[in-house]
């Protein structure tokens, strides 16, 4: 049912017989962040060697909510059928009292998929550990490997290159360097960077993956309490449940089995025995914390190693997936096209203003001042007035995220779906200037709503970076990337 222990899918098992190792990016950490960013990187021909000092994938659900744009990133990325088949629509909530079945309510504000957002709607529930499995198998497909028990023990850095020490005795050289390796992420305390934040709420959280065959798995199941509240959550395509429960301040959750069944059997209508297994177990603390800066020289900081959020408002993982999706595109363009490095600038100038924006957005939900509803869904994130953002036309300005809809025989998500910049003339027959075919890829088709008339630039991350009447100053943009 649930994967515990995916071993070295290439080099690098500990063995203590590496030496040094030259690629072009060296990952830490092989989480959501970390996958996703490998993924890209290898359908972009970009060579990283991807650390790890578990000895196997992340085995609980936590980050269990999927958001529609992290399914659009998934779409591109080539595994959004897979996350389709094994995740399933948030569950109506069921409130219990006294072992009576208070009815039902949406967590989320109603909303449908659409033309222009075809995922729109309610987030996609998959366990995390099935998300990090389906990313490491693309990784693999596409030829990438990940070197699981090894551990960062060293890094330093030079005008030309990233230098890591591992604990396998082995050591890596690679020209950037990215920390995905967490909230309390190695590399960044390594860089004396500080995380600037709050904590959100006094109380403890346990989490955990639970089997209760008793417990129906149409909803889920809420139990409020004067202690704090207890949730049940079925987790599609296994039979497991996932756990969470408040504690009061000060009080430290127990992780043992027994513990979650007598916590189980106080606060809801179940019998201490209707948990018959615990799968993976956990506890913290919500807060919100930011990382003073994305970047130190050659390397960088992306998910929870930048941001660290309530998981209230089911940002954190689909906040570190953007962050991923940022930035690949953009080392790839440095490393295999001769972009600029100061493409690379743009990285924290764009990401850093949006993490900030989803602690606050993950901050009110945990404090019941916001519903998740449209905002939580990340379609509405842009990056209108960034450094790469030049120009409006029709119904869309620069940073705005590029609109689905029907184009020929498919659709633009279709056209995007690659490593390539797509040029849209909508409505207009411009004449364009010579491009590079192999790297831009150009669709004409007439007006459309969502984009009105006009020529629209979109980067590989799918968000429109140009956009004019004619293309005066396309070519320009374009020796910024």
């Amino acid at each position: 049912m649930q994967l515990n222990n995916v071993k070295d899918a290439g080099t690098g098992t500990g063995t203590g017989t590496e030496t040094r190792v030259e690629t072009d990016v060296l990952i830490v950490g092989a989480g959501p962040t970390g996958l996703t960013l490998a993924t890209d990187l290898a359908r972009r021909g970009v060579r990283t060697v991807v650390v790890e000092k578990a000895d196997g994938l992340f085995p609980g659900s936590r980050g269990k909510g999927l958001q529609p744009r992290t399914m659009e990133v998934f779409d591109d990325l080539g595994v959004v059928g897979a996350v389709l088949a094994s995740s399933g629509p948030a569950p109506l909530l069921m409130r219990w009292k006294d072992g009576e079945r208070q009815g039902e309510r949406s967590m989320f504000d109603a909303s449908e998929p659409t033309p222009d957002a075809p995922y729109a709607g309610q987030p996609r529930i998959l366990p995390q550990w099935r998300t990090q499995q389906i990313l490491f198998d693309r990784l693999t497909e596409l030829g990438g490997r990940v070197s699981f028990s090894t551990a960062l023990t060293s890094i330093t850095q030079d005008a030309s290159g990233v230098t890591a020490g591992l604990s396998t005795g082995g050591s890596v050289r690679a020209a950037y360097a990215v920390a995905a390796d967490g909230g309390r992420s190695t590399v960044r305390k390594a860089l004396s960077i500080g995380m600037t934040g709050e904590a959100v709420d006094p109380s403890s959280i346990l989490v955990a993956d639970v089997l209760v065959p008793a417990l129906d798995r149409l909803n889920w199941h809420v139990f409020p309490g004067d202690g704090g509240f207890l949730t049940l959550c079925p987790l599609p395509g296994t039979d497991a449940f996932q756990l969470v429960a408040q504690f009061p301040s000060g009080k430290r959750p127990d992780l043992s089995i027994d513990s979650i069944r007598t916590e189980v059997a106080a606060r809801t209508h179940l019998a201490a025995d209707a948990v018959t297994e615990v799968l993976w177990a956990s506890d913290f603390r919500p807060r919100a914390a930011l990382a003073d800066r994305f970047r130190e020289g050659r390397i960088f900081l992306a998910g929870d190693a930048a941001h660290v959020h309530s998981p209230a408002g089911g940002q954190g993982l689909n906040t570190s997936v953007q962050d991923a999706y940022n930035l690949g595109w953009k080392l790839g363009r440095v490393l295999r096209h001769g972009a600029p490095e100061a493409l690379l600038d743009s990285y924290e100038q764009e990401r850093r203003p949006n993490a900030a924006e989803m602690l606050g957005l993950s901050t009110r939900v945990h404090r019941g001042e916001q519903r998740r509803g449209a905002a939580t869904q990340q379609l509405a994130i842009g990056y209108r007035g960034g450094p790469l953002s030049t120009g409006r036309a029709g119904a869309l300005e620069a940073g705005d995220r590029a609109p689905d809809g029907p184009l020929g025989e498919g659709t633009f998500l279709d056209a995007f779906r690659g490593p390539h910049f797509t040029l849209l003339t909508v409505g207009t027959d411009a004449q364009l200037p010579p491009l590079d075919s192999e790297s831009i890829h150009v669709h004409r088709t007439d007006a459309y709503a969502p984009y009105g008339k006009g020529l629209f630039l979109v980067r590989p991350d799918g968000y429109i970076g140009w956009a004019g009447e004619d293309p005066d100053g396309l070519l320009a943009y374009l020796t910024r990337c």
